[in-house]
């Protein structure tokens, strides 16, 4: 049932954001040389890796880790990055990996391939057995602000208590923090 869910938003989604999407990739490609998209290596399902793609919102050559992680990151983002980030906008492009069944609309979000740590505590947790998701409970209770510890505690909350009715919650919660800019930190 949740992957039809996911099919029915992802479809719905494409007609209604179309015009953004276009609008968004017209502002990235016309701001900054480089790819509209960038791919990023990420964990999903099982501890497989996948291609996420987002709107590019850091210059060419940034070095592929978190964000919180690089010194001055602020020094890497192109002319509209911190605005598309701040918006949530550079995330559109992973409706694709929804439907491609590689992402669902609610679950952990996908981790960087690099990211050890936060791999090894959700195994350690089986939180890896979820498909990652656009958004989740990690990400309406703190979002970026949260130490890997408690988002991996927040994401095994999500495995013990998923449901339909949570996804809606989530989901309503999501768009609530996304139109205040709540827990962004670039």
């Amino acid at each position: 049932m949740k992957r039809i869910f996911d099919l029915t938003l992802v479809i719905i989604a494409f007609v209604f954001l179309l015009i953004p999407l276009l609008a968004v990739a017209l502002s990235v490609r016309v701001t900054s040389e480089g790819p509209i998209i960038y791919w990023s290596d990420r964990i999903g399902r099982r501890n497989r890796i996948f291609r996420m793609p987002k709107f590019r919102t850091m210059r060419i050559g940034t070095p592929a880790m978190a964000t919180h992680l690089l010194n001055n990151p602020d020094q890497y983002l192109t002319p509209v990055g911190s605005l598309l980030r701040r918006s949530s906008l550079d995330e559109l492009p992973q409706l694709w990996s929804i439907f491609r069944g590689d992402m669902s609309f609610v679950g952990p979000r996908p981790a960087l391939f690099n990211q050890e740590d936060l791999m090894a505590l959700r195994t350690a947790q089986e939180v890896h057995v979820l498909m990652p998701g656009l958004t989740g409970w990690a990400q309406i209770n703190g979002r970026d602000e949260l130490p890997i510890p408690e988002k991996v505690e927040l994401d095994a909350y999500y495995l013990k208590h998923q449901s339909f009715w949570l996804d809606i919650k989530i989901l309503l919660l999501t768009f609530a923090r996304v139109i205040r800019r709540d827990g962004v930190s670039h």
